[in-house]
């Protein structure tokens, strides 16, 4: 559901352009002090070298998530370890202009490139192409995992992850809801003993480009230093914690209700299975199980099946919130060259993803759409990835990315925030808008999706990063993932796991290697933003029932922050959209400050925590 931005050089082409200027700079004198014309003609260089690959990796890529086949895996393997490569070279370059007076666009460029990867390469010719094998395999792997039930109402059936995922919305059975929820983690113990090589590649990688390990890295993505990075969490966690909390306290007694203490312990952890998804991140499939006044809002999925609304509906919808705004048409590469239904005759990686694969005009959705409400508000948010990446084209090469990676997440779900009753009627989906009277359903059903994810957020680069720092050790892998998930979450593994199983890897983002922490500030920024595009346009009502649909001027201070790329650290773009220049959670607070408030009376005298 995530944003894509594979740039992978090939490095046979490019010393023509590139190779040779920077062979007679590194054939100076021994004594020579670089120059600041020296460092800028090196970046032109190494960004035009950048450009000019990627374009070649990005099509490697797509062709691989699209086609899985051992083919494009070893093609897309052979672009990624070219990538990896390049960027090695390139970053050990810059290490000479360290230390230098360096105009400030420049600085930050050379420090940019070498934060460029999630999983930089060692030196090492063998290793870096060991790296990217390991790499494309693990995600093409995930790419084809299935799960074929032998018994209960799926027997017969072989369900990859969108097939998983309906299941598991749809089924409250508890017994088949295990069989599921155990049958998806089947495909990922293969992968253990190839993701802790991957991971000593990586951090090998990391060390020759100066960091302690691949976690510290990808903490030192966000204009700040790695331990301001993990405090700054940790403010943002014990902002939002009370709200998890009573959510959780209030789910968990309703689910007692339903399933029974013997299943459901009334002071413990939940039970994964039991919250309708597969990795229970997003509770709002368990929402008709919950006695909410209001129920759970406006059904869409139900309205747009019986309107027949078709894949190509869908995105049409999410184009047209956009144009509303003042932002061009997609083009028409866009339709002809996306995917939006999986295809019948091959394995293709449906987790929906936007791509950005000339850094121009060429940009893609990629996901398996099914008619129904959750694709809807995910396919607003993949069109905000795509719109941003249009909007920051203009941007030298290292600054064509958001301000930091959770901006990226956080513009698509902020669009999805306007996804209201009164939205819904404006574009015809609705005939009347219901009364207020209802939103206690509505709020419930977001923060069923929104805040029940925090924690989940988080889990996945805590542990990581543990992993990273060699804290949790390969033999520990499945002990430490579940500890940090009832720590956080307080959500369990229904059956005993042991260190056989490894449950990281049944999801998306470990064995892609994605850095996940953009989500969880994803969530956090997605309602500062959408507060402070609210107040630009002079809204005051309930936060929830604010749209910026059709709204020019939302428009305008939207492009406005959107064109900025990378360019300038992040609070400058927060304060061009907001006003603000610090990370707040309060937004949040406010938006779902109804919704606590009840959760408070109907939990009193209730055990809270785990």
């Amino acid at each position: 559901m995530r944003f894509e931005r594979i740039t992978v050089l090939v490095l046979a082409s490019t010393f023509v352009f590139g190779g040779l200027a920077l062979r007679a700079e590194k054939n100076q004198p021994p004594h020579h002090r670089p120059t600041v014309q020296e460092a800028e003609r090196f970046m032109a260089q190494a960004e035009a070298r950048l450009d000019k690959l990627s374009i070649e990796t990005s099509r490697a890529a797509w062709v691989q998530a699209t086609y899985i086949t051992g083919d494009t895996e070893a093609l897309a393997a052979s672009a990624q370890e070219k990538y990896l490569g390049a960027v090695s070279e390139l970053a050990d370059e810059a290490k000479r202009f360290e230390g230098m007076k360096l105009p400030p666009a420049l600085a930050r460029k050379l420090k940019l490139l070498k934060l460029s990867v999630s999983a930089p390469a060692p030196k090492d010719p063998k290793e870096r192409a060991e790296l990217a094998e390991l790499g494309t395999w693990l995600k093409g792997t995930y790419g084809k995992g299935k799960y074929c039930p032998q018994t209960g109402p799926f027997a017969g059936k072989c369900l990859g992850q969108s097939e998983m995922e309906e299941a598991m919305a749809t089924t409250k059975d508890p017994a088949t809801l295990l069989d599921l929820w155990e049958g998806w983690r089947k495909f990922s113990p293969p992968m253990r003993s190839k993701y802790a090589r991957f991971v000593g590649l990586a951090n090998k990688g990391a060390r020759e480009m100066g960091f302690a390990d691949a976690g510290a890295l990808w903490r030192s993505n966000y204009d700040m230093t790695p331990q301001e990075f993990s405090a700054e969490l940790d403010r943002l966690w014990q902002q939002v914690r009370p709200l998890y909390i009573s959510l959780h306290t209030y789910v968990r007694s309703q689910l007692v209700k339903k399933c029974g203490p013997q299943i459901v312990p009334p002071d413990g952890p939940i039970p994964a299975h039991l919250l309708g998804n597969i990795w229970a991140q997003d509770w709002t499939n368990i929402d008709d199980l919950l006695d909410v006044p209001g129920g759970g809002g406006v059904d869409l999925t139900s309205i747009l099946q019986e309107k027949k609304v078709d894949d190509l509906g869908m995105v049409r919808y999410g184009e047209r919130f956009f144009t509303s705004l003042g932002f061009n048409p997609l083009p028409e590469t866009f339709w002809t060259r996306s995917l939006f239904v999986k295809p019948r005759d091959r394995d293709v990686v449906c987790h929906a993803s936007a791509w950005d694969i000339d850094n121009q005009e060429d940009v893609r959705l990629k996901m398996c759409i099914q008619i129904r409400d959750e694709d809807f508000r995910v396919i607003h948010h993949e069109l905000g990835h795509n719109f941003y990446q249009r909007a920051y084209r203009h941007q030298p090469y290292l600054f064509e990315d958001s301000a930091n990676d959770g901006f990226h997440e956080a513009i698509g779900d902020t669009m999805a925030l306007s996804i209201t009753p009164e939205y819904l009627q404006k574009i015809g989906l609705l005939e009347h808008v219901p009364s207020t009277e209802g939103d206690l359903g509505l709020l419930m059903h977001k923060a069923l999706e929104k805040v029940a994810f925090l924690p989940f957020g988080l889990v996945i680069d805590q542990w990581r990063w543990r992993v990273f720092s060699g804290e949790v050790k390969p033999a520990d892998y499945n002990r430490a993932w579940w500890d940090l998930r009832t720590r956080y979450q307080g959500v369990a593994a229904p059956v005993a796991r042991t260190e056989s199983d490894f449950d990281p890897g049944a999801k998306y983002h470990v064995p892609a290697n994605v850095p996940y922490m953009r989500y969880f500030l994803a969530d956090i920024l997605q309602f500062q933003f959408h507060r402070g595009l609210c107040r630009a346009i002079g809204y005051t009502g309930p936060l929830d029932r604010c749209s910026i649909y059709g709204n020019k001027e939302a428009g305008a201070r939207l492009k406005k922050m959107l064109e900025m790329g990378k360019s300038r650290p992040w609070p400058d773009a927060l304060y061009a959209l907001t006003g603000e220049r610090q990370m707040d959670a309060t937004a949040m607070l406010d938006y779902f400050a109804p919704l606590k408030k009840w959760l408070d009376e109907q939990n009193r005298g209730k055990p809270t925590g785990w």
